[in-house]
């Protein structure tokens, strides 16, 4: 992480830290409405905010692609292409990125399918429609397994989140992108 001297002190920039250098005074700034990590030293502010996911429901002819995970969270199960958002990169862009990544395929992405929002875990998944050039696919590190299924095949009990359940359902049933705010189901008793 690139460090920043001021006054003979280190300073983390950009993130938060946990060490007594750099932002590590928890406090409401001058203009600001919530609690944030502010550097006692220098003044810096810490803003964590909400991490992008992008994904795309691809298909080619009257397949969708599906990738297996080998990595936690829900490894063994089934999902879309779909990753964090890197600096510099459209949303159009990341999916693709997360498409070659994951699944060694390249798209047109030709649409938006939603916003799929998971406040209590600071996520917001942006979901894009997408053509394959080509049937061309292959496991990347994060996939165990790709392959490409009839809508009647996607393994619906064996996907790895629920907004991955909402974009597939949203790609079948949407002319147009939505938006959705996921609430965990509350339990009784």
């Amino acid at each position: 992480m690139p460090l920043l001297r001021q006054g003979g002190t280190l300073h983390t920039r950009g993130m938060a830290s946990q060490s007594p250098v750099g932002p590590s005074l928890k406090t409401i700034p001058e203009g600001d409405d919530r609690e944030r990590l502010v550097c006692a030293d220098c003044g810096y502010i810490s803003y964590e905010n909400p991490k992008i996911i992008v994904a795309a429901v691809c298909t080619w002819q009257d397949q969708v692609l599906i990738c297996k995970r080998a990595i936690e969270p829900c490894i063994g199960t089934w999902t879309i292409p779909a990753g964090y958002m890197e600096l510099g990169e459209t949303t159009a862009e990341g999916a693709a990125r997360e498409v070659l990544e994951e699944a060694g395929a390249r798209i047109n992405v030709t649409g938006l399918i939603g916003v799929f929002e998971i406040p209590r875990i600071s996520q917001i998944y942006i979901v894009h429609r997408a053509e394959m050039t080509d049937p061309d696919i292959s496991a990347g590190f994060e996939s165990e397994a790709v392959k490409l299924v009839a809508w009647a095949d996607i393994p619906w009990d064996d996907l790895s989140f629920p907004s991955i359940t909402w974009a597939l359902r949203q790609y079948q049933e949407s002319a147009g992108p939505v938006h959705a705010v996921h609430e965990p189901e509350k339990k009784n008793g």
